[in-house]
């Protein structure tokens, strides 16, 4: 049973900063993508970020591109979101997704592991 634990989750005021952590458990894939996806009350849900295993192939939402960076390290089976420079229209549930395939995706569909989401909410 693979487990995604988020933490990081809270309130900000606009212009700051927060960082996401996932901590993934009871698996381990010799070679996934990892990605965060966020969903905004009334919203689809959207990916924001994905990583390769290696970290050496990374996507980024064009509305965060400078923003927000994500990260992982792998001997702790962790991956993070740096968010800064929020703004209230990030405000959204954050969700961490893994994807046991060596190839990204991105939508929702292609992600079969999910975290339970945390609450990000940026104040203007």
């Amino acid at each position: 049973q693979v487990q995604l634990v988020e933490s990081g989750g809270g309130l900000v005021e606009a212009g700051g900063s927060l960082t996401l952590s996932c901590t993934v458990s009871g698996r381990t894939f010799s070679d996934y993508y990892m990605g965060w996806f966020r969903q905004a009350l009334g919203k689809e849900r959207e990916m924001v970020a994905a990583t390769s295993w290696s970290g050496n192939t990374k996507y980024y939402l064009d509305s965060v591109k400078g923003r927000f960076t994500i990260s992982r390290d792998n001997a702790k089976n962790t991956v993070y979101l740096q968010m800064n420079s929020l703004k209230p229209e990030d405000t959204a549930v954050y969700y961490c997704a893994a994807r046991p395939i060596a190839t990204i995706g991105y939508t929702r569909y292609e992600y079969p592991y999910w975290g339970q989401g945390t609450q990000v909410t940026v104040s203007s």
